[in-house]
């Protein structure tokens, strides 16, 4: 007997089905962002009255008034960090080269922190003005060149528009054309 064709089924079939490296990655990256509360509130299991912790294995000693401030301000800045690594890598999208600034920013703040440096968000911006000079104006680089080839349909033209040698002042003022 056969089968009237139905849409749906045919839309399905369309659609690539997920092979398994694909499924455990993103299992992988789902069971992290779940475990994220627990990462974050994990820094109440460290002594709140004492600078120093001693166990059979290692002594830790911190600058911070106790070691669950320590933790807490390492905890308040891993999250960000792992899930705007996450973002950045899974991210499909053209502008996901600056999602690198807040990344740069609380990586700095890491190291700060791991450092034991008291001021931690005071110091970072003169490491991240570099990173935003360079990561901006390629990003706005990319949005230009796509948003300009979607208003012209011509590929042949882009193509020669590249491959041509212009100046840098040149190719800012093709920018705003």
């Amino acid at each position: 007997m056969n089968k009237p064709h139905n849409k749906s089924t045919s839309e399905r079939l369309r659609f690539r089905q997920p092979d398994k490296k694909s499924l455990i990655q993103g299992g992988i990256i789902v069971f992290i962002i779940a475990c994220t509360p627990f990462i974050y509130y994990a820094y109440e299991s460290f002594p709140s009255d004492t600078q120093v912790w001693e166990t059979f294995l290692f002594t830790f000693t911190t600058k911070y008034p106790n070691l669950n401030q320590y933790a807490w301000f390492l905890t308040g800045k891993v999250i960000p960090v792992i899930l705007l690594f996450i973002w950045f890598f899974t991210c499909k999208h053209w502008w996901h080269w600056i999602i690198l600034v807040p990344l740069s920013m609380y990586i700095f703040q890491f190291v700060n922190i791991l450092n034991q440096n008291l001021n931690a968000d005071e110091v970072e911006i003169i490491y991240v003005v570099p990173i935003m000079m360079i990561v901006i104006p390629f990003v706005y680089l990319i949005r230009a060149k796509l948003f300009s080839q979607m208003r012209q349909d011509d590929l042949k033209s882009f193509e020669k528009e590249l491959l041509e040698k212009q100046s840098f002042w040149q190719q800012i003022k093709d920018l705003f054309r």
